[in-house]
């Protein structure tokens, strides 16, 4: 059974406020995807190849935003805080429920 394909960042829970969500704006951290990128109909397997890549970075830094160099950190920031105000705006808390 194959599994469906990928309903985009802009299209994801909150905005992408997920798992998959989270490799796509660290693939633009990276500069692996362009920003304007949202793996929208994308497979599980093309999903796993940026994955892949976006490790292979995090791990020359130990999977750490403060070990980031400087230029890297700030895109970071931009690229998060972006995505937590937008998806605030659309309802999301991060605070975890009892349920989480």
């Amino acid at each position: 059974m194959n599994k469906p394909n990928y309903c985009g960042i802009d299209n994801d829970h909150f905005g992408g406020m997920t798992p998959i969500g989270n490799i796509i704006k660290d693939a633009w951290v990276f500069d692996i995807l362009p920003r304007t990128e949202t793996c929208e109909n994308w497979s599980h397997d093309r999903l796993q190849i940026i994955y892949d890549q976006t490790r292979v970075e995090w791990d020359k830094y130990g999977c750490l935003v403060s070990n980031l160099p400087q230029d890297l950190r700030q895109r970071h920031a931009k690229i998060y805080d972006a995505a937590a105000k937008t998806a605030r705006e659309m309802g999301w808390n991060p605070e975890l429920g009892d349920d989480d």
